[in-house]
C-alpha cells in the first residue's frame, strides 16, 4: 500500500500565505498568475484572490493523456511587453509540465533572439504548494513544502482530490 499525505484546506491556504510572502520578499510581482489545470488552479485562484493579480488558466496534461495544451499558447513573445508571469502548479512532481511549458513557450519565442533566457529567468517564474526535489525541473522560485520522492515515495493528496472513494 502507498503511503499518502492529506492536506487539509488551511494547509493550503497557509502554503499559499507562505508563497505570496515568499513572492513579495524577493521582490517579484507578477502581472498575471497562470494555474495549470487541474492541480494549479486552486491555488492560483487562491494566490489571486490574496494579492488582487488577474488569474488564467493553461491546461498541460502529459500524464493523464497523450494531449498537449490548451490556453495561454500560440502567440509570439513581444519581448517589449514583458509581462511578468507567475505559473503555479500543486506539485512539481517529475518536472515534465514546466519543462513542457518552457520548451513550448520558448519555441514562440522569436528565432534566434537572445534575450529569451533574459525574459525567461525574470519574468516567469514558478510556484508550487509542494516542492519534489528529485524533480527534473530546478527552477521553482517559491514553494511552500518539499518532500524528496526518491528517498520517500508518499502520494500528496489535495483536500479538492479527497473526495468520493480514493484509491
Amino acid at each position: 500500500m502507498i503511503k499518502k499525505h492529506f492536506y487539509n484546506w488551511t494547509d493550503v491556504e497557509n502554503m499559499c500565505v507562505q508563497i505570496v510572502t515568499d513572492m513579495y520578499t524577493s521582490g517579484y510581482q507578477p502581472d498575471y498568475i497562470v494555474g495549470i489545470t487541474r492541480g494549479g488552479n486552486v491555488p492560483a485562484t487562491i494566490i489571486s484572490n490574496m494579492t488582487g493579480i488577474p488569474c488564467e488558466a493553461l491546461k498541460v496534461s502529459l500524464r493523464d493523456d497523450n494531449r498537449s495544451s490548451t490556453g495561454i499558447t500560440g502567440s509570439r513573445w513581444d519581448l517589449s511587453l514583458r509581462k511578468k508571469i507567475l505559473i503555479v502548479d500543486d506539485i512539481n512532481d517529475t518536472g515534465a509540465t514546466f519543462n513542457w511549458i518552457k520548451k513550448d513557450w520558448e519555441s514562440g519565442c522569436y528565432p534566434d533572439n537572445e534575450s529569451w533566457n533574459t525574459v525567461w529567468g525574470e519574468t516567469v517564474k514558478f510556484a508550487v504548494l509542494t516542492e519534489n526535489l528529485a524533480s527534473e525541473f530546478d527552477h521553482t522560485n517559491f514553494y511552500a513544502h518539499e518532500i524528496n520522492k526518491a528517498e520517500d515515495d508518499v502520494w500528496l493528496v489535495y483536500p479538492w482530490e479527497a473526495v468520493g472513494k480514493y484509491e
